[in-house]
């Protein structure tokens, strides 16, 4: 089956901090590229971190409660809390800012695959990484969307032409194929009951598609109740079901 996988989608220009630039010069680089996060990389351009707008806010916040001369955190359990505000509120360089360790993919993966990374860890960008982990682009949610823009036709053709013909070795135009809005809805009969769950599982990997309605029916019931119940029938009733 044909994925798109990262290296598709990623932005190539990236834009990114050097770990000893200052609070304003990051705050000055997000907001003169009308970005929301940046990686941060060393002198090998191996990244060691990522700063968002959440840092920096949650650098001034931290500063102007420290600023207040309040103890707050006098419960031992926030005391690890309290020394980590402590520290953002002192940070003054990109890499006391960043957040680590940074959540990394790489090019060859799945556009599926990194989109759970992104929702498991909650983060709105991921860099991309060679195998050394240097940074050669980034992907943000809006680059995994993208494959979402694909039209309804494309979806369709690859749906008949990997799905059906090539993974299934169906002949042209056996089953009927419709796609609305990204959701498939497949029709027609196939030789055996087993396979429509292989079907089905194929459409729904291909990229665009947000749902499957299932309209396929069946020849022969290959499952194990459905063989028991054809072996049981009247030569009769066999050869009826062929019919």
């Amino acid at each position: 089956m044909k994925t798109r996988v990262v290296g598709e989608v990623m932005t190539s220009e990236v834009i990114q901090a050097r770990r000893e630039m200052s609070y304003k010069e990051v705050a000055r680089l997000l907001h003169g590229h009308r970005i929301s996060g940046v990686p941060v990389v060393d002198h090998d351009g191996k990244v060691l971190g990522v700063i968002s707008e959440t840092d920096l806010i949650r650098r001034q916040a931290a500063q102007a409660e420290r600023g207040t001369g309040r103890r707050r955190f006098r419960i031992p359990a926030l005391r690890r809390s309290a020394r980590a505000a402590a520290a953002k509120a002192r940070a003054t360089t990109a890499q006391e800012l960043m957040s680590t360790p940074a959540i990394t993919v790489h090019p060859e993966q799945r556009v599926a695959d990194a989109a759970r990374v992104m929702e498991r860890h909650r983060v709105e960008r991921l860099p991309v990484v060679d195998e050394e982990d240097r940074l050669i682009g980034i992907a943000t949610r809006r680059d995994l969307l993208r494959v979402f823009l694909r039209t309804d036709e494309e979806i369709r053709r690859e749906v008949i032409d990997e799905v059906l013909t090539r993974a299934m070795s169906l002949p042209p135009h056996t089953e009927f194929v419709s796609v609305d809005d990204g959701m498939v809805k497949l029709e027609g009969r196939l030789e055996h009951r087993g396979d429509i769950p292989l079907v089905l599982r194929l459409t729904w990997r291909i990229d665009g598609v947000v749902g499957v309605v299932n309209g396929l029916t069946f020849r022969v019931d290959d499952s194990s109740s459905g063989l028991r119940r054809h072996q049981s029938l009247p030569n009769r009733e066999q050869r009826g079901l062929g019919a």
